[in-house]
């Protein structure tokens, strides 16, 4: 794994897209306490080929299908506790190792540098309960660094080139996580929170005071919005960098702008790839460093912020 200080951030400027909804867009059965992890074994075929749509569109950093891998969530599953913990490290290996390999069927159609980010969702998404919307977890600050670093553990012997701790709900779980990471120096990572409204993350914290915490974090690469409403970026970008102070770099990577009916169970809403990219290009213009979108976005929606990076910073097209 890279080091913190080795990585040039902003030649990344396209991140990929939503993974998970997207395996599921293509029939993959991702029901389950593992989320996209379970197409590691059921359709790893899948899961490469959504990696590399995405490179193709022009996606310059593509996430694992590690989000939601958990000792916990195979315990769920059944396994006893050993064999829960190997079997979460397994898959954790596997998603770096599925990327490497999309990542190196894409270097024969391109040569243009690909990073890798090794996903790693909040302990509200193990629980897969919703909790990683609002943060309010039965959890003590000790018991919460100590479940961030049995998986910064594995994948920091990965060939990742950082992570990605992607939908924090709360300022207190980006601390554990602060001081998880403390234990691997040699880990870098970029930190993105999910947020309620256009000034505050899920769990009721101002942006601005979680950016100013994490300014001052070695180990912190860059300062993100991720799932969240696409209206409430461009306030929620001049929040992070109010706090970061030009510390840090900011990205932004948004839903597609649909909606979640849980009573129809069924997303509705504006989807349009053009109106994204549009809003991408307002983003880059505002100060964004990399651009992607999370749930519901797919590969064309990556096309359109790429063609947006390249609208408003010529030397990022791919």
């Amino acid at each position: 794994m890279i080091l913190h200080d080795a990585i040039h951030f902003p030649a990344i400027r396209v991140l990929d897209g939503g993974l998970a909804t997207e395996l599921e867009r293509r029939g993959c059965d991702i029901a389950g306490p593992l989320w996209s992890a379970h197409v590691l074994d059921r359709a790893p075929d899948a899961l490469t080929a959504v990696h590399l749509d995405y490179l193709r569109a022009g996606a310059d950093c593509i996430a694992t299908a590690s989000y939601q891998i958990s000792a916990f969530g195979y315990r769920e599953l059944g396994l006893s506790a050993p064999d829960a913990a190997a079997a979460a490290n397994q898959a954790l290996t596997q998603s770096v190792r599925l990327a490497e390999a999309a990542r190196a069927h894409y270097a024969g159609e391109n040569p243009r540098r690909v990073w890798i980010a090794a996903s790693l969702g909040p302990y509200g998404a193990a629980l897969h309960n919703g909790a990683e919307y609002h943060g309010r977890y039965d959890i003590d600050h000790e018991a919460l660094v100590a479940f961030h670093a049995e998986r910064l553990a594995v994948l920091s012997q990965t060939n990742a080139d950082f992570i990605a701790f992607e939908t924090i709900p709360s300022l207190p779980e980006a601390n554990a996580i602060v001081q998880a990471l403390s234990l691997f120096p040699q880990v870098a990572a970029w930190l993105s929170f999910t947020c309620r409204d256009a000034e505050d993350v899920a769990h009721g914290e101002p942006l601005v005071a979680c950016a100013e915490m994490l300014s001052d974090a070695d180990s912190i690469l860059a300062i993100g919005v991720n799932c969240t409403a696409p209206h409430r970026i461009l306030p929620l970008l001049d929040a992070a960098q109010r706090g970061a102070q030009g510390r840090k770099p900011i990205i932004v990577y948004p839903n597609s702008g649909e909606v979640w009916d849980a009573a129809a169970r069924t997303w509705h809403g504006d989807d349009s790839t053009q109106r994204f990219g549009l809003l991408a290009q307002s983003w880059f213009a505002a100060g964004a460093q990399a651009v992607g979108g999370c749930c519901r976005t797919r590969p064309a929606h990556i096309a359109a912020v790429a063609q947006a990076a390249h609208a408003v910073i010529p030397a990022a097209a791919p």
